[in-house]
């Protein structure tokens, strides 16, 4: 009972926070996605209501093991194996160097999850599997999961110390050269679907819209999947990603393979401590990065973006939200939130807790642009007057 692929799907709860009242429009659905455990028929719906059901259990046990085999059939090949045409258990298992028994445990789980349909002792993936999981695939988030399975998963171990001490691992502070790259992918991964709803939705300045020639700051941009989206939209955009050297080693050649050119480029710098110039820029983007930086860090950036912006420039901080107290449940960004806590330096802040670093900087402040495609996860926008 509820332990199939079913067990955890999408469901409907209200808004993030339906009591903020903004100046600009909030741009959401009125029913953000949700994970959770569902019932396949009436019987299993009675024992939910009735508290029969050990959700704890289903948490505890099946959850990680769902994760961790998903990430490790990814490592070891399994999805492209099957779309190269290894459609039996033992070829499978042949051609990814694994024991056929355990390779077999594997591929009834994945079928459970949706990832492959089974008929006649042959396994071929689903629509859902084609697109996300295989290598070369545009959208695909197959390097997110090679670096949760290789360089992510071990941190997991130090919840217990995390939750204990509030000491936070700072990884950004311990990656090799290899795990830079790993960790380079998994962003790409992370960004594809959202960077293209970003150069779709993303509020702009009126110059932009004029297709005047504008200048953007992509801070912490590094694989510059936002600021690409954004430039072909608009001919007159021409962006500036400011990174770690070290991110933008590994950066420099994603950026390269999308082919535009001096349009969008990197400059080696510090978000935290270099000065962003006075007047220079239309539009400012810090996506992905504010939940590595505490509000005093969080704050002083703003600042230095607000002299940054010309006037009716616009600042977007582009984050997962931590839901107000209170709100309905968001799981993606509840979830992210410890996660951040414990491998970074913060974690995830509320909407209210954004606008105030960008009000403290004099701009503007209203809109926020929730994503479709990306649950629990906003733009939230600053202006500069």
């Amino acid at each position: 009972m509820m332990t199939g692929a079913k067990s955890v799907c999408a469901s409907h709860h209200g808004a993030l926070d339906p009591q903020r009242r903004t100046a600009w429009p909030l741009e959401t659905s009125p029913h953000p996605m949700q994970l959770t455990i569902s019932p396949d028929n009436p019987l299993e719906w009675i024992a939910l209501r009735a508290n029969m059901v050990p959700v704890p259990l289903l948490h505890a046990q099946i959850m990680p093991v769902i994760s961790k085999a998903v990430l490790e059939a990814a490592d070891k090949g399994v999805f492209d194996a099957v779309a190269e045409g290894h459609i039996t258990t033992d070829a499978i298992a042949q051609h990814c160097k694994l024991n056929p028994k355990a390779t077999g445990e594997l591929l009834g789980l994945l079928t459970a999850l949706d990832y492959f349909e089974y008929h006649d002792g042959r396994f071929t993936l689903t629509r859902m599997a084609r697109k996300w999981t295989l290598k070369h695939e545009p959208e695909s988030v197959y390097g997110m999961m090679l670096f949760n399975n290789r360089v992510m998963w071990p941190w997991l171990d130090k919840l217990g110390t995390y939750l204990e001490t509030g000491e936070g691992i700072h990884y950004h502070d311990h990656l090799n050269p290899e795990q830079w790259n790993y960790y380079q992918q998994a962003m790409v991964a992370a960004s594809g679907s959202e960077a293209k709803e970003f150069g779709r939705r993303a509020p702009v300045p009126k110059a932009l819209r004029r297709e005047q020639r504008t200048q953007m700051l992509d801070i912490g941009g590094s694989h510059g999947q936002h600021s690409v989206a954004l430039c072909k939209r608009y001919a007159g955009l021409a962006s500036t990603i400011i990174d770690l050297p070290a991110a933008i080693e590994q950066a420099a050649p994603l950026l390269a393979r999308l082919g535009m050119g001096d349009r969008v480029r990197h400059v080696p710098g510090n978000a935290l401590t270099d000065d962003f110039g006075e007047a220079q820029y239309d539009l400012v983007l810090m996506s992905s990065l504010a939940h590595h930086f505490t509000p005093d860090q969080n704050r002083d950036v703003a600042r230095r973006v607000a002299q940054a912006l010309k006037p009716g420039g616009i600042y977007i901080v582009n984050e997962f939200i931590r839901p107000e107290t209170g709100a309905s449940p968001e799981l993606v960004g509840s979830s992210t939130d410890l996660f951040y806590g414990l491998t970074s330096t913060a974690g995830n802040y509320s909407i209210a807790e954004i606008q105030s670093w960008q009000r403290d900087a004099d701009l503007r402040t209203g809109k926020v642009v929730t994503y479709r495609t990306m649950p629990g996860r906003a733009m939230v926008i600053g202006a500069k007057p």
